[in-house]
């Protein structure tokens, strides 16, 4: 019986609370045509505030989802674009500091999912536990820890995520070692070290080591 009674408890909080059972929501801008576990979030408060109508949430933000922000932007005074950014988020109750516990949440996810596959043997175009190749390692744990599917190729995630002067906890530090331009890659961890698949496998460096630091290129935020 009590734990009948706690179950319901719980579950009334987090209906009550959309903050709670939507902490991801509000950390990105969302729009039609994205698929991502955030526009199902978004579905559901929009659902709770019966402007989403769809008896079914999915991760896509097709025209269903942009008509149900369209009228609530309406109804709230806000430029009826479908977009939803900070204003939106903030009419809807979704708090800037909910955004930011989020990333650091993130940020914290990728480096603990990194960290495990530590002393992992290097194999070239190895994209799984059983052997990375820096780019490979890279795409594995920011799939598996946060969702964000990165390119096969660190020339190609260069050019993806947004430019950092300083690099934070998550971020990805880019190098210049065989060819020119980004060629090597690993994930920011603190300290001023960084844990990539090199040659000797998935293993934690300091920025200082003499030979990563007259190459280091760089770092962004995916």
């Amino acid at each position: 019986m009590k734990k009948i009674i706690a179950s319901v408890v719980v579950t009334g909080l987090l209906l009550s609370n959309p903050l709670v059972s939507n902490a991801a929501l509000g950390d990105r801008t969302l729009k039609s045509g994205m698929t991502h576990k955030e526009v199902k979030q978004l579905q559901e408060v929009l659902k709770k505030k019966e402007y989403f109508k769809s008896n079914n949430t999915t991760t896509y933000f097709g025209t269903v989802t942009k008509s149900a922000v369209v009228k609530f932007q309406k109804s709230k005074g806000l430029k009826a674009d479908g977009i939803v950014g900070q204003n939106t988020y903030k009419a809807l109750g979704i708090k800037k500091q909910t955004a930011m516990n989020n990333s650091s949440n993130k940020s914290t996810a990728i480096v603990k999912e990194a960290k495990k596959h530590l002393n992992v043997r290097y194999v070239w175009g190895g994209t799984t536990p059983k052997g990375f190749d820096c780019s490979g390692f890279l795409k594995y744990v920011f799939e598996k820890s946060a969702d964000v599917t990165l390119p096969r190729t660190v020339s190609e995630i260069y050019k993806k995520g947004t430019k950092v002067s300083k690099p934070q906890v998550g971020d990805v530090v880019f190098f210049e070692t065989y060819k020119s331009g980004a060629s090597h890659a690993g994930i920011y961890i603190g300290g001023n070290q960084f844990i990539h698949s090199s040659s000797s496998g998935v293993t934690i460096t300091s920025m200082d080591n003499s030979y990563w630091e007259k190459r280091y290129l760089g770092a962004k935020r995916m």
